[in-house]
């Protein structure tokens, strides 16, 4: 996680320190409902109030989903972090939980990760059971005001109670700052079967370091990598490495996720991916992969403005197997100013990620998980049909345009025209998604879809995703949740997320062509509940 530190930071170290003895646990209060919170979502996660930005600390047991979050309980900006949490069975309804980490001694509470210490290898367990894992950055915020390099360091907490309180380590920081990097942050632990070890990766502002441990306290250096792999237009954040079966296939492969801000396909924060190996030392890309993130090259996780420093929940069962991401539904270039109330900031829909070989060589697929279906309600079918005119489908189908998922397959014809969702409302406010045929490209326009006064950055240009499918029919599955949209394309090979915020909720959603012609071969509309 990012914002301007040594800015904001010094006006709240006076608040930190009375903070930091802080010992209790604060409850987040409930939200006020959606008809008087302009733009809360109805099913993507949100706080109750104030501040949120990065998912933290994703961890399975004993049949709840955690998730952590970075969160400030006492204003809508950013400030000093702590853990929120919130714990689900489904990955759709959702209980708010106290506060889990507080700021300390050792200050802030920054992004990290947690994992089930299923062999107590760190002693923290009790009576049989094995000990939650919390692993974070702290963030001094008195050694930075002082002018140091050093004030950020991994350290850990656990819990014998499924997550309900924490103990943070008496041995605290578990890595120190020896080398001094200003950005030393972020770290996500996996046990590696494989080399019979804990390996940490975090990131250290260009690259990222890997580590490994036997007991998630002592941890030896393992390796770097980064520094000539990847796009670097900004610093490196949130980092995430775990193996992944190849659909289809007996292969596996390594996946290294990788946050940075800025430097994202259309502005300011986003996540590249790299596809290799790991030897219990080294993570190495794939010879195969190595040519799409070379000389400042990279592939997207998603080409949106809003999916940031997202992270996969660890220890979800064998017999599950799924892969599942959340991210931060916003982006550093506008998340302190966006116009919402009580609180701020949303999070993706939980996605599944694959790995499938194709013609380019091996790429990451994502697409809602399937636990997305239970909140499906009316729907609307649409029949194959040459689009010669706009489909009014708000009209035809009764589903409201503002919590709704659209399934469509259509082929163009020929290389012109555009495919587009549009969303509208009374206020004449237009939210625009779909393909263009000309440029072979995705697009999400939010140009007019609301209030944009309140950053030059946020709603400047058009957004744009390749097509990377040589298939002549084109699917897109879109979910818009009030003030957002999250676009899949041909099967999760694309995903395109971007949030908007209409004066009004959008009430009409049109599918129409312009410039071209072409065959909707299927369609289906959902009301989302």
């Amino acid at each position: 996680m990012k914002i301007s530190y040594s800015i904001f930071c010094w006006l709240t170290f006076g608040l930190l320190v009375q903070m930091a003895c802080n010992t209790s646990y604060r409850t987040p209060s409930k939200s006020t409902s959606n008809t008087v919170e302009p733009h809360r979502p109805k099913f993507h996660f949100t706080p109750p109030e104030h501040w949120m930005n990065d998912p933290n600390g994703m961890v399975f047991y004993e049949g709840e989903y955690h998730l952590f979050y970075q969160y400030y309980p006492e204003a809508t900006v950013w400030g000093p972090m702590h853990w929120g949490h919130a714990v689900s069975r489904d990955l759709l309804n959702w209980e708010h939980l106290p506060i889990a980490l507080y700021p300390d001694s050792l200050g802030l509470i920054f992004s990290g990760s947690a994992v089930v210490d299923w062999n107590n290898t760190s002693g923290f367990g009790k009576n049989g059971k094995p000990p939650l894992v919390a692993i974070f950055t702290h963030h001094l915020m008195e050694a930075e005001k002082a002018g140091r390099s050093d004030f950020q360091y991994q350290s850990i907490a656990y819990s014998n109670d499924k997550g309900r309180t924490w103990t943070k380590y008496a041995g605290n920081p578990v890595i120190p700052n020896t080398q001094k990097i200003k950005d030393f942050r972020d770290p996500k632990v996996i046990w590696d079967a494989a080399s019979k070890q804990w390996v940490m990766v975090f990131a250290a502002y260009d690259h990222v370091k890997l580590w490994g441990s036997q007991n998630l306290k002592n941890w030896t250096f393992l390796s770097d990598f980064g520094k000539e792999f990847g796009t670097h237009g900004g610093v490196w954040e949130c980092p995430d490495l775990f193996p992944i079966a190849v659909e289809g296939s007996d292969e596996k492969r390594w996946i290294l996720l990788q946050s940075l801000n800025p430097g994202s396909p259309n502005g300011g924060s986003g996540t590249q991916y790299f596809v290799g190996d790991f030897d219990g030392k080294k993570f190495t890309v794939d010879p195969t992969f190595r040519t799409a993130v070379i000389n400042g090259q990279a592939l997207w996780l998603d080409w949106g403005r809003d999916n940031y420093a997202g992270v996969t929940w660890s220890d979800v069962p064998k017999s599950d197997g799924r892969r599942i991401f959340i991210g931060w539904m916003s982006n550093w270039d506008y998340a302190t100013v966006v116009p919402t109330q009580k609180w701020r900031s949303a999070l993706t829909l939980p996605r599944e990620l694959t790995l499938k070989k194709t013609d380019a060589g091996y790429r990451l697929f994502s697409l809602p998980v399937r636990e997305m279906a239970k909140r499906q309600g009316k729907s609307f079918k649409l029949p194959s049909q040459s689009l010669t005119m706009p489909i009014d489908l708000t009209a035809k189908s009764g589903i409201s345009a503002s919590a709704c998922a659209l399934e469509l397959e259509f082929t163009p014809e020929g290389d012109s025209g555009e495919w587009v969702l549009e969303l509208s409302n009374s206020k004449n406010e237009v939210y625009r998604v779909g393909y263009d045929a000309a440029k072979k490209l995705f697009f999400s326009d939010r140009t007019h879809a609301g209030k944009l006064d309140f950053s030059p950055k946020f709603a400047a240009l058009v957004h744009y995703a390749p097509r990377t499918s040589k298939s002549n029919s084109i699917r897109l599955q879109l979910y818009v949740d009030r003030a957002s949209c999250e676009l899949f394309a041909d099967n999760g090979a694309v995903a395109l997320t971007d949030i908007f915020f209409p004066t009004e909720d959008f009430s009409k959603l049109r599918l129409f062509v312009t410039g071209g012609t072409g065959t909707l071969n299927s369609g289906k509309l959902f009301e989302l509940k």
